[in-house]
C-alpha cells in the first residue's frame, strides 16, 4: 500500500495586480504551491482581508482535504455565503485544488471524473454604445474570426419605464451586428440586471429575429418570478448566476428552470468544486453552464479545468489569456482553448510579471446618472 505523506499549510501570501484583480499563493511544508484568484469587483481589499481571516482556520492543516477545509470555512464562519466570504473561500480553494493536482502530477479535471471534451469554446467581448460605435473592431475580429462568439452589453442607465427610442437603438446595434458577423458567430446580449422587467421583455422580444445565443441577466438574478416571466415570454435564452455564491443560492432557479442558462463564477461561487456541484444540479433539468469570467488568467485557468469535465457546458468568458502574468499564456484557434495538460491548474505563473504589475487595490466599478440626478445602474 502507498504511504501517504503528510503535507501542511504554512502560509498564505497575497498579490494585488493590475488592473483589478488579487492572486493567491498557498504555501506547504512540502516543495508544492498552489495558486488561486479570490477576488470581487471593486472589493478586492476586502476579500485579501477574509483571506487572511479564512487563513487562520487552515494554515496546519492538509491542503488535500479540500472538501473538510471548504467546510470548515464555510459552516465555521457563522454567517455562511454572500460575495466576500465566497470570494475568499472560491481563491483558496482554487490554490488547494492546484495544490492537489500538482502533488499527483496530474490536472484537476482528471480528479473530476476526466475530461468529456478535448478543446473549450471561449467568446470574446465586444462593447458597444451604439450603431457604428463598434464597427470598425468588429469588422476586424469578425473577418479574422478570433472567436465564434462575442457578448455585448448595451450602455445604461435604464430608467423602471422606457421610451421606444432606447428600444430601437438596442436592437439597431444588435441588428447590425448580425449583419456584419453572419449567421455562424454566437452573439449574446449583457443587460446586467439594470431593466425592469417589462422593457427586458420588449428586448427579447424584438431581437429574437436575430438570433441572440441568450440574454443574460434581464433582470437582477434574485428576482425568481420576473426571470419565470421573461423566460415564458420568448424564445430567446435567458442566462443568469454571476452574482450569485453557492449551490443553494442556484437551487431555486435550477429546479424551477426559470433560465436555460446559468452563469457561476468560480471566483465568487465557491470554487471548482463548487461550480461542478452546480453543474451536475443544472445537468438534471437541462439546463446549459457558461461560466463567468471577467477576471484573471488564474480564474480563467480554474474555469477551464471544470469546462473540460461537464457534459452540458456552453461557452466560457473570458478577457485574458494571460499573457501579462503566465509563464505560457493560453492560446486560441478558431475560437477555443485547447485542454490544459499540465498538473494542477495547468499554469505557471510568473512571479516577476507579477511584481512588475503591483497593483494598490483599488477599483471602483463604473457609475451612471439618470436625467433627472439619481443613480443609474452601470
Amino acid at each position: 500500500m502507498a504511504q501517504y505523506h503528510a503535507m501542511k499549510i504554512t502560509r498564505l501570501e497575497t498579490f494585488h495586480v493590475r488592473p483589478r484583480w488579487l492572486f493567491l499563493k498557498i504555501h506547504t511544508d512540502k516543495d508544492i504551491v498552489g495558486w488561486g484568484e479570490p477576488v470581487l469587483e471593486g472589493k478586492a481589499k476586502t476579500v485579501e482581508m477574509c483571506v487572511h481571516e479564512l487563513g487562520r482556520m487552515i494554515i496546519g492543516q492538509d491542503p488535500r482535504r479540500i472538501e473538510h477545509l471548504w467546510q470548515t470555512m464555510f459552516r465555521g464562519s457563522f454567517y455562511r455565503g454572500g460575495p466576500v466570504i465566497m470570494s475568499a473561500i472560491s481563491g483558496i480553494e482554487h490554490a488547494l485544488w492546484d495544490i492537489l493536482g500538482k502533488s499527483l502530477n496530474v490536472p484537476v479535471y482528471q480528479l473530476l471524473g476526466g475530461h468529456v471534451r478535448d478543446r473549450i469554446r471561449v467568446y470574446g467581448h465586444l462593447g458597444t454604445e451604439g450603431p457604428n460605435d463598434y464597427r470598425p473592431r468588429a469588422t476586424i475580429l469578425f473577418g479574422e474570426r478570433p472567436f465564434s462568439a462575442y457578448k455585448i452589453s448595451p450602455p445604461g442607465p435604464f430608467r423602471m419605464v422606457e421610451n421606444p427610442a432606447k428600444l430601437a437603438k438596442i436592437v439597431d446595434t444588435f441588428k447590425e451586428m448580425r449583419e456584419l458577423a453572419g449567421p455562424e458567430i454566437d452573439l449574446a446580449v449583457d443587460l446586467h440586471g439594470r431593466v425592469a422587467p417589462p422593457f427586458a421583455i420588449q428586448i427579447c422580444r424584438a431581437l429574437e429575429p436575430y438570433g441572440p445565443m441568450f440574454v443574460e441577466e434581464p433582470v437582477l438574478p434574485g428576482d425568481l418570478l420576473a426571470l419565470k416571466r421573461i423566460s415564458s415570454s420568448t424564445t430567446v435564452p435567458i442566462a443568469t448566476g454571476e452574482r450569485l455564491v453557492t449551490r443553494w443560492q442556484f437551487q431555486e432557479i435550477i429546479e424551477q428552470e426559470v433560465v436555460s442558462i446559468v452563469q457561476p463564477d468560480i471566483s465568487h461561487c465557491g470554487g471548482i468544486f463548487e461550480l461542478r456541484k452546480i453543474a451536475a444540479m443544472a445537468e438534471s433539468r437541462n439546463i446549459a453552464v457558461a461560466p463567468h469570467c471577467p477576471l484573471g488568467p488564474i480564474t480563467l485557468a480554474a474555469s477551464l479545468q471544470v469546462d473540460a469535465c461537464i457534459p452540458n457546458f456552453l461557452c466560457q468568458e473570458q478577457v485574458t489569456l494571460g499573457e501579462d502574468y503566465l509563464k505560457t499564456p493560453f492560446k486560441l484557434k478558431d475560437g477555443y482553448i485547447e485542454l490544459p495538460t499540465g498538473p494542477g491548474l495547468g499554469i505557471e505563473v510568473d512571479e516577476e510579471k507579477v511584481k512588475a504589475g503591483a497593483h494598490a487595490g483599488e477599483w471602483d466599478n463604473p457609475t451612471y446618472t439618470q436625467e433627472d440626478g439619481s443613480y443609474g445602474d452601470w
